[in-house]
């Protein structure tokens, strides 16, 4: 199989910096293109009436975050022609899967919290469920435990 549309799964965390580096490095070599997606969490639209905060109101909080974390991981990571960038909004598992597929990725490049026991049962895994929802190769890039 040939990769060249790799989909790498980015949020502000080390673990998915890491995952961004081993992307790009990757899509470097393959001389593919490169999708980042950094899902606007449904999860993280808060709301605090005391503040005036609303869904409504964090939203674009949350969307101009993510654009300037791809902005950072593609300034740290450049030599690429063209980075097509995606926020969408919802659930990261399924937006993941959702937007590899509508762009017909060959592979997902996706960090790891590396969660265990009951912080993986209470919390879940993002990686863990894109795996078993998709079919191309994901490359999953652990934490590292230095």
């Amino acid at each position: 199989m040939s990769y060249k549309k790799i989909l790498i799964a980015i949020d502000t965390s080390a673990y998915a910096m890491e995952a961004a580096k081993r992307g790009f490095e990757l899509a470097h070599q393959l001389k593919a293109s490169i999708g980042l997606v950094n899902v606007i969490d449904k999860n993280e639209e808060g709301a605090n009436a005391d503040l005036g905060i609303t869904p409504d109101n964090s939203q674009p909080i949350l969307i101009k975050q993510a654009e300037e974390n791809i902005d950072q991981i593609i300034k740290l990571y450049d030599g690429i022609d063209e980075v097509v960038r995606f926020t969408p909004e919802g659930f990261p598992q399924e937006e993941i899967v959702n937007i590899a597929s509508e762009w017909e990725a060959d592979m997902i490049v996706i960090g790891t919290h590396g969660r265990k026991g009951l912080a993986h049962l209470l919390v879940g895994s993002v990686a863990e469920y894109v795996i078993k929802h998709i079919n191309i190769p994901v490359m999953v890039v652990p934490h590292k435990t230095t």
